[in-house]
């Protein structure tokens, strides 16, 4: 704020004191001393004001970060899903393969041999 020093205060009472003089003297003080009190509590109702617009805007930052951070997770477990169910498709088809063959080569072992076309006597 404006800042006065010893000096300039001491002739500002001086002139205050000469131009009112010593009857409205401190009327004018107890006016000016107001005058004084509200502008200071409206600055900093002002200055108060502006710290909370940069919070909530700080708060808004973190909380967009936050976000996009979620969102990367997110799209991360997807993917991984995706490879998982990839995976277990062609672990599944392989082992239905390979039992297809088992399954062969039981039916293959089980058979019965097969009788000759060439007539006992």
């Amino acid at each position: 704020m404006i800042e006065i020093s010893l000096g300039k205060l001491v002739l500002l009472a001086l002139v205050a004191l000469i131009v009112l003089g010593p009857e409205k003297l401190p009327q004018a003080a107890r006016t000016a001393g107001a005058l004084v009190r509200r502008l200071r509590s409206g600055w900093d109702s002002v200055r108060a004001e502006v710290e909370r617009e940069l919070e909530i805007e700080d708060l808004k930052r973190t909380a967009r970060e936050a976000a996009a951070s979620a969102e990367a997770a997110q799209a991360e477990v997807n993917n991984v899903m995706r490879q998982t169910r990839e995976q277990v498709a062609t672990t599944s088809a392989e082992a239905k393969a390979n039992l297809a063959d088992v399954q062969k080569e039981i039916t293959q072992v089980d058979a019965p041999p097969k009788e000759s076309s060439h007539g006992s006597v």
